[in-house]
């Protein structure tokens, strides 16, 4: 698994830097807006219930063929939280394959923020040879189609839990055996 050892992205205007448990004291309130919850459920978190949940998250998949990469994103001038980005990534007879997601904080979603996070993701997992990735999103919600669309993914018809499956997949590299 050292293709998907823990690493801070860079962009342009962010860094996506690995998930920790102590980050829950910046990201409380960075997601504590209920309308963040309009489209994926739930509630806000507590400080507690965050702090249990990023330390689920830091431990790992108890499944030997998952793997699970979290990052807050952070604003590269002043290393301020707006979001997290993530991908629960499924080996299969065919190789990798990951489900993605994103949330901004309300503060910061309309500036690129999203996009910009989601492409740094698929980046990386591209980088790794992962070349089937999926999204699932709300019919409804609009500005994360829109975040799918400016990182590669297409709508499909199928549905999970009333979410609409996005799919983003490349060209998986030719072998390099046999005869040239």
């Amino acid at each position: 698994m050292s293709a998907f050892a823990a690493a801070t992205i860079v962009t342009e205007r962010l860094l996506l830097v690995p998930l920790r448990p102590e980050d829950a004291d910046e990201m409380v309130d960075v997601l504590a807006d209920p309308r963040l919850h309009q489209f994926i459920g739930g509630h806000p978190a507590t400080l507690e219930e965050l702090r249990a949940r990023y330390a689920t998250l830091t431990a790992g998949s108890p499944r030997l063929e998952e793997v699970w990469r979290n990052w807050i994103v952070r604003r590269r001038a002043d290393s301020r939280p707006v979001g997290t980005v993530q991908a629960t990534l499924i080996h299969h007879h065919e190789g990798w394959t990951a489900q993605v997601a994103w949330i901004i904080g309300l503060p910061w979603q309309h500036q690129g923020y999203a996009s910009e996070a989601a492409r740094a993701l698929v980046g990386w997992l591209d980088s790794r040879h992962v070349h089937d990735l999926v999204a699932h999103i709300h019919p409804d919600h609009l500005a994360s189609a829109k975040v799918a669309m400016r990182a590669g993914f297409q709508p499909t018809h199928d549905q999970v839990d009333g979410e609409q499956v996005w799919h983003r997949q490349t060209s998986r590299p030719r072998s390099r055996c046999g005869r040239s």
